[in-house]
């Protein structure tokens, strides 16, 4: 037995169950921003980005609802029409019947959001978010920005940053470190996505090694000074840099799953039939811009 198909909205309402928008950063653009809420949902596909070569995955496979991590319309536009590509985006899934559906700093700061996914992917434990929610938006204390936790035993910053690069997507950047590769670490913070603002929240987390995304010359330079002025060659924090799409990748498999689980997929053990509510899948294309090393 295959009950009806859910509509668009009662997905949306589910994702925002999941990544409340009142959790979004004030600038941030998330939600539902295209598709018709009353159309039918059966085929969900998670991504990082909202591109051409993700809405021809979509397409093909023939999903109704294309859900990604970054917005298409961070700054506000007064037109789509399809004479521009981010118009001719919107147009290509409205055709095609696929809505598009954006969770982004939300879903940075969730349990079981980006920056749990990310931890995860490293192995660390005993972990607590870096910036934390306001106590009425997360009474628990288990949402926020970045996670701080431990690694199991600690290791040298060396064979932590190979860790690293084998437990995230590839890239043609790799993974960059600053710091003592012989030193020893055992305390980890880590932020999805672009992270050099969050310095002095990493600081003051008392973590041996920083791992994020999008690091730019002057504000790890600066960092390294001043661990280094403060503490010698080997002070604290370190820093681990990746790329932007393969710190958040992590995070689409946890999305893809709680969906399911919150719209209550699965087997019918009463009568042995299936009761495929809707089905989902993780993009398999690379969406990092960087495309080789030279």
């Amino acid at each position: 037995m295959v009950s009806d198909p859910l509509t668009l909205g009662a997905v949306v309402r589910e994702l925002e169950e999941l990544y409340p928008p009142s959790t979004a950063e004030g600038w941030d653009a998330v939600g539902l921003v295209a598709g018709d809420p009353h159309a039918p949902v059966r085929k969900v596909l998670f991504a990082v980005d909202p591109v051409s070569t993700v809405a021809d995955e979509a397409l093909e496979w023939g999903a109704d609802l294309l859900v990604t991590h970054h917005p298409l319309f961070l700054k506000p536009v007064h037109s789509i029409a399809a004479t521009t590509f981010k118009g001719a985006l919107v147009h290509r899934l409205v055709r095609g019947g696929c809505g598009l559906y954006v969770a982004h700093t939300n879903a940075d700061a969730a349990r079981r959001g980006v920056a749990d996914a990310l931890a995860d992917a490293l192995g660390l434990s005993h972990r607590a978010p870096l910036v934390p929610l306001p106590a009425d938006a997360d009474p628990q204390g288990a949402a926020g920005t970045g996670r701080v936790g431990r690694l199991e035993r600690p290791t040298s910053l060396r064979t932590f940053a190979e860790h690293v690069a084998g437990a995230l997507p590839a890239s043609a950047q790799g993974v960059r470190v600053a710091g003592d590769l012989d030193a020893t670490v055992e305390t980890v913070a880590v932020v999805g996505g672009s992270g050099d603002s969050l310095f002095d929240a990493v600081r003051s987390s008392g973590a041996d090694v920083y791992v994020t995304a999008d690091l730019r010359h002057h504000p790890v330079s600066e960092l390294r000074e001043r661990a280094e002025f403060e503490r010698g060659p080997s002070g604290t924090p370190f820093v681990v840099d990746v790329t932007h799409f393969a710190s958040e990748w992590s995070w689409l498999t946890y999305a893809a799953q709680d969906l399911v689980a919150r719209l209550g997929s699965g087997a019918a053990a009463s009568t042995g039939t299936v009761d495929l509510r809707v089905e989902t899948r993780v993009s398999t294309r690379s969406t990092d811009p960087w495309t080789a090393r030279i």
